[in-house]
């Protein structure tokens, strides 16, 4: 059975065909996401996922035939690569269906989503809620076996809209919706979510509980209860999310969740 906090390492997929920052080399996206694959699993992380954090600015909720094709060529890369480690998805902005299908399509275990319960303020303009949608899309490509870890209240959002609604209800209302997972975070990429936000979660939803964003060596241990931390930024050479993973960086990684870990 693996320890908890289950580590799951963040692969920014560079950008895709059809995006302002795509440099026209297919197989240099693959080959370098396979690389980054190869090391995390070797370095001992349980988990991978791969975003296309690289695709700004971002479509809302659904992205075109060619982001899907090249997600799922770079999942299933992933996969061959590191074969014995849990994969996960996420396409942004929101485009969950899409996330969905690239994960069915590689065999992955789980999916990150934005938008499960209540709606939002992205950057990408106002986000819906998308739980009875996406679970019914799940049912009719027969992936029930692809969890569904959902973001609550997420980083790069404005709450304004469900103000009155508490962090603690809105976990539990993912949780009533049928999420497999939930997901805390700070304000935006890297930043770190508050150890007391991980403490309401936990003792209002029985499902897992994930930390999203900023995770470090040095503040795991503020959020030893958690079931899982996604990890990106801090692997990154000077801790940028848009820069090469750094052996060092995630060796040191392992090392600090390892110390405090529990079965």
């Amino acid at each position: 059975m693996t320890q908890r906090p289950v580590l799951c390492g963040m692969i920014h997929v560079g950008a895709l065909p059809g995006t302002p920052g795509y440099e026209g080399r297919l197989s240099a996206l693959v080959e370098r996401a396979a690389g980054e694959a190869r090391l995390l699993a070797e370095a001992g992380f349980d988990a991978i996922m791969i975003e296309n954090m690289h695709d700004t600015p971002y479509l809302k909720a659904e992205v075109g035939p060619e982001v899907v094709a090249m997600m799922t060529a770079v999942g299933c890369t992933v996969r061959e690569v590191a074969p014995e480690t849990r994969l996960g998805v996420q396409v942004l902005a929101g485009a969950n269906k899409a996330a969905l299908a690239v994960a069915q399509a590689c065999r992955a275990d789980f999916v990150r989503v934005e938008g499960f319960v209540f709606a939002h303020v992205g950057d990408e303009g106002v986000h819906d809620a998308c739980a009875g949608e996406l679970l019914r899309y799940r049912k009719v490509i027969g992936a029930e076996t692809v969890a569904i870890w959902a973001d609550v209240k997420k980083k790069h959002s404005s709450h304004a809209l469900t103000g009155d609604v508490a962090l603690a209800e809105t976990a539990q209302a993912a949780e009533f919706f049928l999420a497999d997972g939930v997901i805390v975070t700070g304000s935006s990429t890297g930043l770190p979510a508050r150890p007391e936000d991980l403490d309401v979660v936990r003792g209002a939803v029985s499902i897992p509980v994930a930390v999203g964003s900023g995770i470090t060596p040095e503040n795991v241990k503020d959020y030893a209860g958690a079931d899982m931390f996604i990890v990106g930024s801090c692997l990154k050479e000077e801790g940028l999310w848009d820069s090469r993973m750094d052996p060092d960086r995630v060796g040191g990684m392992v090392a600090a969740v390892r110390s405090v870990r529990k079965r």
